[in-house]
């Protein structure tokens, strides 16, 4: 047995409203507040929901791979050429002052790469192309190149 005050708060032949989803036309990008949830028009008309992001192409998780070595052999130069130089810095600077130096360009391969993997995330693929490249460029390690395992 129901009453009528029953049947005001029943939800019994209510009908959801379909939401409707804002859309853009193909090629435009919304910004600001809830642009997430905006779609694209695609050209029958329908909205289209932005797809997950992608994951790394082929030729970028190769350069990443490549490059990602090529900074791990950095730190490992760094740290042979810095504690062969060692014994010849103490001479010119303090102790602490070169530990500091020492270890901070032994991290610097890892921040460079931790840096760029981040900050270039949203970018175009030659932004963070430049990025790896230019650590490549700049973050050699020039006591082990110029004297090498055996410090001479």
């Amino acid at each position: 047995m129901t009453s009528e005050a029953d049947d005001a708060l029943s939800w019994e032949g209510d009908d959801e409203l379909p939401a409707q989803k804002a859309a853009l036309p193909s090629g435009w990008n919304a910004v600001g507040k809830d642009s997430e949830t905006v779609g694209l028009i695609a050209s029958d008309g329908s909205v289209v929901d932005h797809a997950e992001p992608r994951g790394l192409s082929t030729p970028m998780l190769l350069l990443v791979g490549i490059v990602g070595g090529i900074y791990l052999l950095y730190t490992v130069g760094w740290i042979i050429g810095g504690l062969n130089l060692q014994g010849s810095a103490m001479f010119l600077i303090p102790g602490v002052m070169y530990q500091i130096a020492l270890w901070a360009a032994v991290l610097a391969p890892a921040l460079w790469f931790g840096a760029v993997w981040l900050l270039t995330r949203r970018s175009a693929g030659w932004m963070r192309v430049l990025g790896f490249l230019g650590g490549v460029l700049l973050l050699v390690p020039w006591p082990f190149v110029m004297t090498g395992v055996t410090g001479a």
